[in-house]
């Protein structure tokens, strides 16, 4: 066996690394460093296969001749207890909590990967829906809402244990009808809603210390019918769409995720509308359907700045549905169109296209407030 060690090998015109043919073995103990850059940094001139390490998302990805996409771990690597973004072993699951409008307490779980229908979770301190919701690796933040009066409770439970909710702590102020969630890996932030009237407020948490949400900043506008319109990058936090009367509005906002501060313009949606169901990974953020009842589904490039452009459309018209996301699929489960439903629609978040059947939540509910483990903000 031959064996060459140099510090560095180029190719004969100099302008990169050479080419290696035929099958090719990396041997040793230690590991294998890829190129790596942000998201802005990504070249698009390179063979299908072609891998690198995004610095942004922290995530490994790889060209497949149309878009970057990332490396999903397995069940059984996310459940390593030694890595600080383990899942417990659950691999990717996603949370439907709340909801009506005959109130409700109860959770249903997915696990992302796998096609099926919902199964209980547990339920939460207090019976809500339109509330917000912000999530960690490892835990599921919910924050405001309404019964028969706004709420300002803030409740978690772990994505690795079914079981029931605890609490966090309080908002600074009361949101409800319609409340925005969107998070990092450790920042959770709530947007706008009802105080009963249209509130333009931002409020934030440590999502691993519980306590009483502080001031974030504001956004352009008041509105309520956010409700799940907001998703994000470990960077950025973006709303969209809302009610601030008397007609929805196109807007799509966006903050900074690690400084307080206001919100800022980032584009607008193909369709005025409220109640859009929403997901995202850490560059691509997706908005499915609202009211005024429709089926479309629209996406942006969370890094950049822009108007909406189509996905594809819902396999039912409907509106405030509730969306949890992976690194590669979104679903969308409940809502009304306009009877309530339970179904489950998903798309591949990478691609463009319909959304198809991923099966049924255990009851027909809308204003649902959502999260996952897997979310974009990781």
């Amino acid at each position: 066996m031959s064996e060459i060690r140099v510090d560095s090998i180029g190719n004969e015109s100099n302008t990169g690394g050479p080419v290696l043919s035929g099958i090719t073995t990396f041997s040793g103990q230690k590991y294998f460093i890829p190129p790596t850059g942000t998201t802005a940094e990504r070249p698009s001139d390179c063979p299908p296969g072609s891998i690198r390490f995004n610095t942004d998302s922290a995530h490994l990805e790889y060209w497949n001749g149309l878009v970057w996409l990332e490396f999903e771990a397995s069940s059984e690597e996310l459940g390593d207890q030694n890595n600080s973004n383990s899942t417990g072993g659950t691999g990717t699951r996603g949370l439907f909590m709340g909801g009506g409008p005959s109130v409700s307490d109860t959770i249903d779980y997915i696990s992302i990967s796998t096609l099926g229908n919902a199964q209980d979770f547990g339920n939460l301190s207090q019976a809500r829906w339109t509330g917000g919701s912000a999530a960690s690796s490892t835990r599921a933040v919910t924050a405001g809402g309404e019964t028969s009066s706004i709420v300002n409770t803030i409740d978690f439970g772990t994505f690795a244990s079914t079981g029931n909710f605890s609490d966090f702590g309080d908002l600074a102020t009361g949101m409800g009808q319609g409340v925005g969630g969107a998070s990092s890996s450790t920042r959770g932030v709530f947007l706008g809603g009802g105080t009963p009237s249209k509130s333009n407020v931002i409020q934030y948490i440590t999502i691993a210390a519980e306590g009483n949400a502080i001031d974030f900043g504001d956004l352009s506008y008041a509105a309520d019918a956010q409700i799940e319109g907001t998703c994000g990058s470990p960077i950025r936090g973006i709303a969209a769409g809302g009610n601030p009367g008397p007609s929805k509005i196109d807007n799509i906002s966006y903050i900074t995720l690690t400084t307080l501060g206001n919100a800022q313009d980032f584009g607008d949606l193909t369709l005025a509308r409220g109640t859009a169901g929403s997901g995202s990974n850490a560059t691509r953020g997706v908005f499915a359907g609202g009211e005024p009842n429709t089926n479309i589904i629209d996406f942006i490039t969370i890094a950049s700045t822009g108007n909406a452009q189509d996905f594809g459309d819902l396999q039912t018209a409907s509106f405030s549905r509730a969306g949890v996301s992976s690194p590669t699929r979104v679903c969308f489960g409940g809502g009304g169109s306009p009877s309530l439903i339970n179904t489950i629609d998903f798309i591949a978040i990478p691609t463009t296209g319909n959304a198809s059947d991923f099966g049924d939540l255990t009851r027909s509910n809308r204003g649902m407030t959502s999260c996952s483990n897997g979310h974009g903000g990781l």
